[in-house]
């Protein structure tokens, strides 16, 4: 009755991320000398693929694990990594990212939330909305604006650690979704938050080039979810067609369920084929953006169409809440929209194509 349980309480237990942290389930790129276990990207890979066949979406490993501790781990000093890093290996330290408001999304050079220089620190103000972890972060890296005046936006914004309990700081109420419900979303508000010069990670103005080259890792873990998502859903409905009777027969023995049951499979399969190409690139540092864009826009919409067919298959049980398809197909609809929506990917995939050689 776990899943109902977390479902209800619109988050996972702390208990549940550090017997993660235990097993050595998170911060499983970062790097033992900073404090993770020490593996790469294909390592790390396994953990998302399993919670996709498990059909685990209330816990925010990846995004705590391979999308906030890579920051802290490529741009962070020494005193940050040794402060985050193995505090959140350990499941100790929940991380989350700050990016979205309610009036910018996929357009990050859209932000509002600023921060003042105040003699060696800052002063943050603003508001961040869709914040995954954001209830039970313990730090959390917000994007704002420092320069309002820079020649573009994205040659103002910067990078901070907030910390939970720092004043000002406050964490709105968990939002309710349409899926994912066991996962913890939230609004997070900024009001004259006093930062010490040692909150800002990187350097001053350059945090749109560190979203920038984090992002593609992003939109890669979001394909990896999608594409064992749909592989664990057709699983699932393969079994249920087996054993389900109608007309006095199992409903496998008919053409038109074997027929969908070959698209599904042959249309997974090919998604498979092409997430793990991209999935070996980027771990030897060649994944484009072209490429990346392709593989996010791709499982993401297969992950929904799968969804809908093999809720098609469940009749009526699947329209059932305690039916794992169910919340698998409300679960599916947020993975177009995250990590850059579809259509943003389909404008960077059509760029050079028709760019002028």
């Amino acid at each position: 009755m776990w899943p109902f349980r977390w479902e209800l309480d619109g988050q996972v237990s702390r208990e549940v991320w550090q017997k993660a942290g235990a097993a050595g389930l998170l911060g499983v790129c970062t790097s033992e000398e900073d404090g993770g276990v020490g593996g790469d990207i294909l390592t790390s890979s396994i953990v998302w693929d399993e919670q996709g066949y498990a059909g685990v979406n209330g816990v925010g490993w990846a995004l705590h694990s391979d999308i906030v501790m890579p920051y802290i781990a490529h741009y962070g000093t020494k005193e940050q990594k040794e402060k985050f890093l193995p505090a959140m290996t350990a499941g100790n330290k929940i991380g989350a990212i700050a990016m979205t408001e309610p009036g910018a999304g996929s357009d990050l050079q859209g932000i509002r939330t600023n921060a003042k220089k105040e003699g060696s620190g800052w002063v943050l103000n603003g508001s961040k909305v869709f914040i995954t972890n954001g209830t039970m972060c313990d730090v959390c890296i917000v994007v704002a604006i420092t320069n309002p005046e820079a020649k573009s936006a994205a040659h103002g914004i910067s990078l901070f650690l907030v910390e939970a309990g720092m004043e000002g700081f406050k964490k709105g109420k968990k939002l309710k979704k349409l899926g994912l419900k066991a996962q913890d979303t939230a609004e997070l508000f900024f009001e004259d938050v006093k930062l010490p010069a040692s909150a800002l990670l990187g350097e001053a103005n350059k945090g749109f080039m560190y979203l920038m080259t984090e992002l593609p890792q992003e939109r890669l873990i979001v394909a990896g979810v999608g594409t064992s998502a749909s592989e664990w859903m057709f699983e699932i409905t393969r079994d249920y067609v087996i054993q389900r009777k109608a007309f006095g027969r199992t409903i496998s023995s008919l053409q038109t369920v074997q027929h969908k049951l070959a698209e599904m499979k042959s249309e997974i399969c090919m998604m498979r084929a092409f997430y793990d190409q991209c999935l070996l690139q980027h771990q030897h540092g060649k994944l484009d953006n072209y490429s990346v864009s392709m593989v996010k826009y791709l499982a993401s919409d297969l992950q929904n169409k799968i969804a809908d067919q093999c809720l098609q298959l469940h009749g009526g049980w699947g329209y059932m809440w305690e039916y794992p398809i169910a919340r698998a197909f409300v679960d599916a609809r947020v993975q177009p929209i995250y990590a850059g929506c579809n259509e943003i990917m389909k404008e960077l995939i059509a760029r050079p194509i028709v760019s002028a050689k």
